[in-house]
């Protein structure tokens, strides 16, 4: 993977920025490679919020009833844990 190609996942773009943190409070670089890595820092912050922003937006159409509200509903995983009362969500 180069430097300019951003993590295929989430979870490899935040390994990738706290690598570069590491990198640049290490105090070792040189100032031009203390700037490149900055630079890239900034490219995969801002792919890490497109990937949030994306993610949310799914949540959102996915957690939505017809009229725009929150539909919310118990995990399927509740009721195979042998809870078989129709209790309210602590929430």
């Amino acid at each position: 993977m180069s430097d300019t190609t951003p993590p295929q996942d989430f979870a490899a773009t935040v390994a990738q920025l706290e690598t570069i943190v590491e990198r640049l409070e290490s105090g070792e670089l040189s100032l031009e490679d203390a700037l490149t890595a900055f630079e890239q820092g900034v490219r995969l912050t801002r792919d890490a919020q497109q990937r949030l922003d994306s993610a949310e937006l799914t949540v959102r159409a996915l957690s939505e009833d017809t009229d725009g509200k929150l539909a919310v509903a118990p995990f399927a995983g509740a009721q195979d844990a042998g809870n078989d009362s129709e209790e309210t969500p602590p929430w």
